[in-house]
């Protein structure tokens, strides 16, 4: 049986990164941070999210829920730029 070369890395592990958003705290606040804490995130509820593939942004999605279950619906493949 021939191998292709995609066959070679489909069993690849990958880290994949949904980034909802981010903020700046300082660390006294860090140290601060309980259960049921709400933190205001620099990001607005409908603006699209970053998917990020091993710290690289690939994709822009929206958030969706499945079954009680987060999931990322994405609208936009990030293109290779020139």
């Amino acid at each position: 049986m021939e191998t292709t070369t995609l066959d070679l890395v489909l069993d690849v592990k990958v880290k994949v990164t949904v980034q909802l958003g981010s903020c700046l705290l300082p660390m006294q606040e860090v140290l601060a941070l309980a259960p049921g804490t709400v933190i205001q995130l620099q990001h607005r509820a409908s603006e699209p999210v970053g998917l990020y593939v091993n710290d690289k942004l690939v994709a822009y999605g929206e958030v969706v829920v499945v079954d009680e279950n987060f999931g990322l619906k994405i609208t936009e493949l990030i293109g290779k730029t020139p």
